[in-house]
């Protein structure tokens, strides 16, 4: 009986060394967590400083009013269901101010397009806010026209967007929010990347590099102005700053009006672009990109627009803008 009782104490005793020695090594395994969350932290938040993310000498005061919205300013080429879709979607979201539609098509818009835009803007007025939709008529056919200037934007944010992509409002929110924290540069969903040719012995040649490079290297230079947001001014500079030859080449070969906002917004801020992890919804089938040899021209373009700017703008990056309300693990 003694020995038994002896037996059932050591049990007991063994028992307690092993739920202590368990509480310790979890307190150990909580504290090396915390050092290490605050460490990403802090890492992180350099990080930002260091790529100009937050810049306290920025040329763009932040918005006043934090209730400011942005405008979509949107191209589109006779596809107007596809203008129809995309346009019905992205008045459903919050912080949208007004619709830009640029036109460059040689008739006008036509009654029915105009009636079916004038019910939906009055169909989605809420609580006394009309959204406002214009359509910006150009006479030239070309694609600088998307960067022309808008003498009378409300807002300093503007969405830039083609007619066959539709993002989530709550991807745009999100950008919108990405992008007022460093209202300088472009924020976008589309990546792209360059670097320099090896092949040609030289460090001023230059190759293009679509998704797909991106993906594999996770480094981009550019933000394709197909889905991003920058700041009104680049509209005026675009328009005004802009060197004739590289427009006149643009409207020519009909391409690289994007890759000539990334060097432009580059060239201003000396920093990278932001890309903002979004889902994508293409509605369209066909475009510029699905033409072939589009790399391959998209490279010409780089190395026409460095021999213009006399130097090489853009700068490459990793950082990922990530919405990690929506992550299980961030």
């Amino acid at each position: 009986m003694r020995g038994s009782l002896f037996f059932n104490r050591r049990m007991v005793l063994r028992c307690r060394q092993i739920a202590i020695s368990t509480v310790g090594s979890m307190k150990i395994k909580i504290l090396l967590s915390c050092c290490i969350g605050f460490t990403l932290f802090a890492l992180a938040s350099r990080a930002s400083d260091y790529m100009g993310w937050t810049n306290p000498n920025a040329s763009v005061s932040r918005l006043d009013d934090p209730r400011k919205g942005y405008a979509i300013v949107m191209n589109t080429w006779k596809r107007y269901d596809l203008l129809k879709q995309s346009i019905s979607h992205y008045t459903t979201c919050d912080r949208l101010n007004s619709i830009h539609i640029v036109w460059s098509e040689p008739n006008p818009p036509s009654d029915d397009l105009k009636k079916f835009f004038d019910n939906l803007i009055q169909s989605k007025a809420r609580n006394g806010r009309q959204l406002e939709l214009k359509f910006e008529i150009n006479t030239e056919d070309s694609l600088n026209n998307r960067f022309k200037e808008i003498k009378d934007l409300k807002t300093d944010a503007i969405f830039s967007i083609d007619d066959d992509i539709i993002f989530p409002c709550n991807s745009v929110e999100f950008a919108f929010k990405v992008w007022q924290s460093a209202p300088d540069t472009m924020v976008g969903f589309v990546p792209r990347v360059h670097w320099v040719d090896k092949t040609k012995g030289t460090l001023d040649s230059y190759e293009y590099g679509g998704w797909w490079s991106v993906w594999w290297t996770g480094t981009y230079s550019m933000i394709l102005s197909k889905a991003a947001f920058f700041h009104k001014k680049y509209l005026s500079l675009y328009t005004e700053k802009m060197p004739a030859s590289i427009k006149e080449y643009i409207t020519k070969n009909r391409n690289c009006e994007d890759i000539a906002m990334s060097f432009l917004v580059a060239n201003a801020t000396g920093a990278p672009p932001i890309w903002v992890k979004g889902k994508i919804f293409e509605i369209g089938s066909t475009g510029i990109s699905s033409l072939g040899g589009h790399i391959d021209k998209r490279t010409q373009c780089v190395n026409r627009f460095v021999a213009e700017f006399g130097r090489m703008p853009l700068q490459s990056t990793n950082m990922k803008a990530v919405d990690s309300r929506k992550t299980w693990f961030w």
